[in-house]
């Protein structure tokens, strides 16, 4: 990934976590920025999944940090819940066991994303999406959005220019795999960019300062966690910051994430935590 020039060469990455995740993530920015730690001038945001809905938001620039942690806290009757069933759960699992690579992880979901019999369209899902953008359009700075070939089970990354509107990128996505619908782009099958890693941090590759804000810090054998991730960003001379949920943001999740009615309560506990990381993400992008 090309790194701008001069010393503003800072990355966002917004990792995947659902409807509580990215509420969460929404209240860790809030809070940095309150804390005079303002993210949302970085040069590149990366987001993916959930992630991928706060950093368009974000990266349009029509709502500040105030306003959009505001949104977090409103009744949440526009957004449809979901939730992955105990079958699924097990699916998922025996996909990882048999998995060694992401990619075949990825196949491995995009066929059970595929066979699954769902009660919302493509088209319903889509609408949706568009509906929670504050703008139809690519934002003019740099966004990157992330998502899974459902077929070869590689990362892709969706930006302004690749041809591909905004509401179908982040509905793309989003499509968690047996939750929500396949989304199809130019003949093409396309699921959850967080099933290829929970952060994607790895695009941040270039850039001097990172900072990663990812709902779930796992990994595995097939995928990367965002902490391995980091490290290798590190290793190659980046500044980075991982900032994964403490113990009263996990209890505030519930134990679903995809549950709209935690929204608000994730939203908070994100606010409460970054208080816990200001000085460290102010050290990464001091200069």
């Amino acid at each position: 990934m090309r790194k701008t020039d001069g010393m503003t060469d800072t990355a966002l990455v917004l990792g995947s976590g659902g409807v509580t995740g990215g509420a969460w993530e929404t209240g860790i920015l809030h809070g940095l920025a309150k804390s005079g730690v303002d993210l949302s001038a970085a040069d590149l945001i990366i987001g993916s999944s959930a992630g991928a809905m706060v950093g368009a938001q974000l990266a349009s620039g029509l709502l500040g940090l105030p306003e959009l942690y505001e949104l977090q806290l409103a009744d949440p009757q526009d957004i449809t819940g979901g939730k992955l069933g105990m079958l699924t759960l097990l699916r998922y699992a025996g996909a990882v066991l048999s998995a060694r690579t992401p990619e075949a992880y990825g196949r491995k979901l995009g066929r059970i994303a595929q066979d699954a019999r769902l009660g919302v369209t493509a088209e319903q899902r889509r609408a949706a999406i568009e509906g929670r953008l504050l703008s139809p359009e690519w934002p003019g700075r740099p966004l990157i959005v992330t998502a899974v070939d459902a077929t070869t089970g590689e990362l892709h990354t969706f930006d302004k220019d690749s041809g591909v509107s905004l509401a179908d990128a982040v509905t793309a996505s989003s499509a968690v795999p047996a939750v929500w619908p396949v989304a199809r782009i130019d003949g093409r099958s396309w699921i959850d960019g967080g099933v290829h890693s929970t952060a994607n941090a790895q695009l941040a590759a270039g850039y001097g300062r990172v900072v990663v804000i990812a709902p779930s810090a796992s990994g595995n054998k097939a995928i990367a966690s965002p902490g391995s991730q980091a490290a290798a960003l590190a290793a190659n001379g980046a500044r980075v910051e991982v900032i994964t949920p403490d113990a009263a943001a996990k209890k505030a999740f519930g134990r679903n994430p995809l549950d709209p009615s935690c929204r608000a309560a994730a939203a908070r506990a994100g606010l409460a935590q970054s208080a816990a990381h200001t000085e460290a993400v102010a050290a990464v992008l001091s200069s």
